[in-house]
């Protein structure tokens, strides 16, 4: 994703053409000084959640006439993977969730 910076006293003025920029795919930093303070991005779908990946792969089940079998190391590696997660630790200008 492209980024650009822009300061914070000129945002105003330009505000729909750093909209067109969002939209278009681009970040853009509002900077007060050399100091990022705010970030607009395009907004990012959430996924997919886990009730539909199931229905997914229970659609998939049925044309495939069996379900899948998942290798037993990949599962034991995405367990422990599930079991050791941790919340990511994000610089507060660049929090996917805000």
């Amino acid at each position: 994703m492209a980024t650009f910076h822009i300061p914070e006293a000129e945002v105003r003025e330009n505000f729909d053409a750093l909209m067109a920029r969002v939209r278009a795919g681009e970040k853009v930093v509002i900077e007060s000084g050399a100091a990022p303070v705010a970030v607009l991005r395009p907004a990012t779908p959430a996924g997919r959640s886990i009730s539909e990946a199931i229905a997914r792969m229970e659609d998939y089940s049925r044309t495939l006439g069996h379900k899948p079998v998942s290798d037993p190391d990949f599962a034991a590696d995405m367990e422990e993977i599930i079991r050791n997660r941790k919340p990511a630790n994000w610089p507060a200008w660049d929090d996917p969730e805000e």
